[in-house]
């Protein structure tokens, strides 16, 4: 009795050990790979130029050079320190 108890707690511990680790909220590179993705998709990119692009959108070619790119939670700082003053 005591061994099927402990047994079922284990596999129940286990189980939700692994849904929590579904539930992880994406890195700024994930995210960004994520966008980079979903816009290459949307302009129909393929082959050598999908590549190009991909490669460029990952390094934010499009900020100024020598600027940080910032993280969702600085722009969000950010946003609300502009609204504060």
């Amino acid at each position: 009795m005591k061994i099927t108890l402990l047994v079922t707690l284990l596999f129940g511990l286990v189980f939700l050990t692994t849904v929590g680790a579904a539930e992880r909220t994406l890195t700024p590179q994930q995210q960004r790979m994520t966008s980079c993705n979903q816009q290459a998709t949307a302009q129909a990119l393929k082959g050598d130029a999908r590549k190009t692009y991909m490669s460029d959108c990952l390094k934010n070619s499009k900020s100024a050079p020598g600027e940080k790119s910032l993280t969702p939670q600085q722009q969000k700082m950010r946003e609300c320190n502009n609204q504060a003053t």
